[in-house]
């Protein structure tokens, strides 16, 4: 995952997303590709060891999975870019108590020029 973004780039980070705890490991830790994918015998669940349950899922189902997170947050950026630069909560909270219409204007223009600027599926 980009650390920096939240966007998954691996299929690990689609294996991590499906079940909790160490379910799947890796045959080579430094080429972590799905020929080198593994399914852990035993696995820890409320302290206990117990036999693995889960089984691997296909390559295609993995990346068909990361294609769609990846295609999914990248429809997003428009939200994420507006996040950034919207009033704060607290700026919108003040306004609204004291009652200022000409602070609620105003932060009501510059959430519509931020709108502009990152329009939803541009």
């Amino acid at each position: 995952m980009d650390i920096k973004t939240g966007r998954f780039d691996h299929i690990e980070d689609v294996l991590a997303q499906l079940h909790g705890g160490q379910w799947f490991g890796w045959s080579d830790s430094k080429n972590k590709i799905y020929a080198n994918l593994i399914l852990t015998e035993k696995m820890g669940v409320g302290g206990e060891l117990i036999d693995n349950p889960h089984s691997l899922p296909t390559e295609k189902s993995l990346t068909d999975a990361l294609a769609k997170q990846q295609s999914d947050f990248d429809a997003q950026e428009y939200a994420r870019n507006r996040h950034t630069e919207y009033p704060t909560i607290e700026e919108c909270v003040h306004a609204i108590l004291d009652n200022d219409n000409n602070e609620l204007d105003t932060l009501q223009a510059k959430r519509a020029e931020i709108k502009l600027k990152y329009p939803k599926g541009g």
